[in-house]
């Protein structure tokens, strides 16, 4: 069973890593988008394709609020939301089977 164990506490940090690195390209998707960066550009291009997705999602559900685009933000709780819960949850799972 220490295989397992190791295997999710290792699956943890690797999920936490993951979900703290697409909160840094979430930031840089809002701080490009206040300023008027080329289109074309490959960075941009990337943070626009990696974020879009669930960014799009969100907007759809929140109601606009005078030209202020809440969703990096809402999409940012989400992400600490489950660093603080999945992440958790596998370790002490992982520590359980021990």
């Amino acid at each position: 069973m220490f295989v397992l164990s190791n295997f999710l506490l290792a699956l943890a940090k690797l999920i936490d890593f993951a979900l703290g690195a697409y909160i840094w390209i979430v930031i840089a998707r809002a701080v490009i988008s206040w300023v008027n960066a080329d289109p074309y550009n490959p960075i941009v291009r990337f943070l626009v394709q990696v974020t879009d997705p669930l960014l799009s999602r969100i907007r759809r559900m929140l109601p606009i609020m005078g030209g202020i685009d809440l969703s990096p933000m809402v999409l940012i709780l989400g992400i600490i939301f489950l660093q603080s819960f999945l992440v958790p949850t596998l370790q002490q799972i992982a520590l359980g089977l021990r």
